[in-house]
């Protein structure tokens, strides 16, 4: 080789090393440089890691979530550490796992305020912050709303046919104002947090998906909302500088070990969850990852991404460290399901994931080999395969210590429902026939999945199928406590309360020790106007009833309003002082003399006592009464807005109903005063509901659309002992000409 030739060799090979060496340099420094795009935070609810094609699904197609695993990391077996969403959530957005954030379940519980959450911690970075959630769950009363500059649980208004509020919003919209929010942000550094609640039960995909199984329909709909942000993004110059993460709270059951929703079991179906990471300028883009992550390692991994500290508190690490090598896997993915305890009083369910095997501490402990039997289908402690057991038993310990599941708060009547028509049943009803909680929950996802149809039912107003359901459920089950007092829940509903008191005193009968179902019972029968039985089941309430518990509160108030309504002025403030001591946040005197006021027929005086109470949990009727009291002296602007408020804490309030159809009509709203009479037979379809409905037409001067009403409702249900009108419940005031 000549020398000129030689020459230009060396010089061609020293510029491919330049090159090499400044394309490596200038792939680390991209690699090691702090995100300033857009960091992108979306769950999807209930979307179990199996269900989609980047990990092995056949059976539907999601573009979306396949691109972005194609330009990101998929995380093959990421595990949640709680089944339900706002304990999920919790973790996901603090880091910190369910006993340390204090959230344990959807009801009952807050993230306190003050804990450091993702968003605040971005915040202080200089990030622009917005969380966009489409579930009621994640309402801000939760306090996860905690560090966004813009936090928009805005379901939409209600409508006259539904008791309630929309629980839910089509992810479509809550994905149109992330565009919203994105486009007036003058900086890409921002930090979103994009909550969409398909697939979660119950599924109704769109038409264009209903070739799919309806839960996988649901996911291509969540896929195809995905595809629409990411193509805002690229349209916007922003997706290679974004940093995504993909993720879901839980799985779902679709009836593996028998559950068809989640909450209540701990299997691979409840706690295995995608989680794709999508890094900016295709960093690690197609790698898959093997190892075991968890939930909260989302925290961290965009905290360093970002070139945030790292809070020293936090359990989880880094992905990033997975990425490049520099750390191992953690020793055990702790996660719990702890539904079956606080709503139906049986044993809480833990677990520990590690080494390949899962073991799940329950008053029959489970363990399985998830390598030969990733279906959990081989109990291992039942076949005497104990090896790895001690280990795995002194990892959940080291896990969890001794962390206890301390009380939830109370729930007021309208939010059990709301609960409930998303599929989250019982409530304390006892432990199926034990008292010490000892009950293990698996032995009882039959009578869970029954409550559950029965809420769905309900939910849409076919309340004559839910009573047929739990009928059916409590001649197979008649010593489960807790289809019992779904009945009771469910003939309420209905203003059915007689049969209702009697579903309650079944109830009451399996747990006597449980002050819970006699203090229903005395509630339903004072509906009704049975004073005696009322009076009598709250009494047995207080017998077993703590100092100060709520059951000893409600039973002290029926005692109360049942003096009250025997004109017996010593004896209702007497039980009313009572029920005050044992909450001492019931406005129980004021209402008791607003009661007795409205009894001797001083409506002023009623009205004025009634109207003095500011309390975030009202009584059931108090703001009737006050609204009744103001119809009565003509008062209607102010009466309709005290029979609105009854509604909104007690949406099932029939007699509320048609009281302010008969305000309204006074005030010259008469299409309002029509819709909601209107709606009753439709949201409440019993004989009680059409016979008030009708009695209120008649009220405003209406007896043919009455007589309408009342044939209708013979039609509807001949036969029915429940015709007669609604026992003790006067007709609504008239307007005077």
């Amino acid at each position: 080789m000549s020398q000129r030739l030689r020459f230009i060799f060396i010089l061609v090979v020293a510029a491919i090393g330049v090159g090499l060496a400044a394309a490596g340099g200038w792939h680390y420094a991209r690699a090691s440089a702090p995100v300033n795009g857009p960091i992108i935070l979306i769950s999807i609810d209930a979307l179990r890691a199996d269900h989609l094609p980047a990990y092995g699904y056949g059976r539907l197609r999601t573009p979306a979530i396949d691109a972005l695993a194609s330009d990101g990391t998929v995380f093959e077996r990421a595990y949640s550490h709680a089944t339900l969403t706002l304990p999920a959530h919790a973790s996901m957005l603090s880091g910190r796992l369910p006993f340390e954030t204090g959230v344990r379940d959807n009801a009952g519980f807050a993230i306190r305020r003050g804990e450091r959450l993702l968003p605040q911690m971005l915040r202080e970075r200089g990030y622009a912050t917005a969380g966009i959630v489409s579930s009621w769950i994640l309402r801000r009363d939760t306090g996860i709303d905690q560090g966004f500059d813009l936090f928009d649980a805005n379901l939409g208004e209600p409508s006259e046919d539904r008791w309630i509020g929309p629980l839910e919003r089509d992810g479509a919209a809550s994905e149109a104002i992330a565009e919203s929010w994105i486009g007036e942000q003058r900086s890409a550094r921002l930090f979103l947090f994009l909550h969409l609640y398909e697939p979660h039960a119950p599924y109704t995909p769109p038409p264009q998906y209903a070739a799919y199984a309806p839960y996988d329909g649901e996911i291509a709909y969540a896929d195809e909302i995905v595809g629409r942000l990411i193509r805002y993004l690229k349209a916007h110059q922003l997706y290679d500088r974004s940093t995504i993460v993909l993720t879901s709270d839980h799985g779902e059951g679709l009836g593996e070990h028998g559950e068809q929703e989640h909450g209540l079991l701990l299997h691979e179906e409840a706690i295995h969850v995608p989680l794709i990471l999508k890094q900016p300028a295709g960093v690690d883009a197609g790698r898959r990852i093997a190892e075991i992550v968890q939930q909260i390692d989302i925290v961290p991994t965009i905290l360093d991404l970002a070139k945030a500290p790292i809070p020293g508190n936090l359990r989880g690490r880094s992905l990033k460290r997975i990425l490049d090598g520099s750390e191992r896997e953690p020793e055990a993915v702790y996660s719990e399901a702890l539904y079956g305890r606080y709503h139906f009083g049986w044993s809480p369910m833990t677990a520990v994931t590690q080494d390949g095997f899962r073991y799940i501490k329950a008053p029959r402990e489970e363990l399985y080999d998830l390598v030969r039997d990733p279906h959990e289908t081989a109990n291992l402690v039942e076949r005497g395969s104990l090896e790895p057991l001690a280990a795995l038993r002194s990892a959940l310990e080291h896990a969890a210590g001794r962390a206890a599941a301390g009380p939830a708060a109370a729930v007021s009547d309208a939010d059990r429902r709301r609960f409930a028509s998303l599929g989250y049943v019982g409530w304390q009803g006892g432990s199926a026939g034990t008292a010490d909680g000892d009950a293990d929950p698996k032995d009882f996802v039959p009578i869970v999945e029954v409550c559950r149809r029965a809420a769905e039912l309900a939910a849409r107003g076919e309340l004559s199928a839910a009573v047929d359901v739990l009928h059916r459920a409590a001649r197979e089950h008649s010593g489960a406590i807790q289809i019992w007092t779904a009945l009771g829940d469910v003939l309420s509903l209905a203003g059915r309360f007689e049969p209702a008191a009697r579903a309650y005193d079944r109830a009451a009968a399996l747990a006597p020790e449980n002050p819970a179902s006699a203090a229903a019972a005395a509630a339903a029968f004072l509906e009704s106007m049975h004073l005696e039985e009322a009076a009598r089941r709250a009494e047995a309430a207080l017998a077993t009833a703590d100092a100060r518990s709520a059951a000893r509160a409600e039973a002290e108030l029926i005692l109360a309003r049942i003096a009250a309504a025997r004109r017996d002025a010593e004896a209702a403030r007497a039980h009313a002082a009572r029920a005050q001591k044992a909450d001492a946040r019931l406005p129980a005197g004021p209402f008791i003399e607003g009661l007795l006021a409205f009894g001797r027929g001083d409506f002023e005086e009623a009205a004025e006592q009634l109207q003095a109470v500011r309390t975030d949990s009202p009584p059931p009727d108090l703001h009737l009464y006050a609204g009744e009291a103001l119809s009565r002296l003509q008062r209607w602007d102010e009466a309709a807005a005290e029979l609105e408020r009854e509604l909104e804490s007690w949406p099932f309030n029939l007699r509320a109903r048609a009281s302010l159809a008969v305000a309204y009509h006074a005030l010259g709203r008469t299409g309002e005063a029509a819709a909601l009479l209107d709606a009753m037979p439709i949201v409440a379809p019993a004989p009680e509901s059409y016979a008030l409905a009708a009695r209120a037409w008649a009220a405003i001067g209406e007896p043919r659309r009455a007589d309408a009403l009342r044939a209708e409702a013979r039609r509807r249900f001949r036969g029915d002992p429940a015709l007669a009108p609604l026992s003790g419940l006067s007709a609504p005031p008239a307007p005077r000409s």
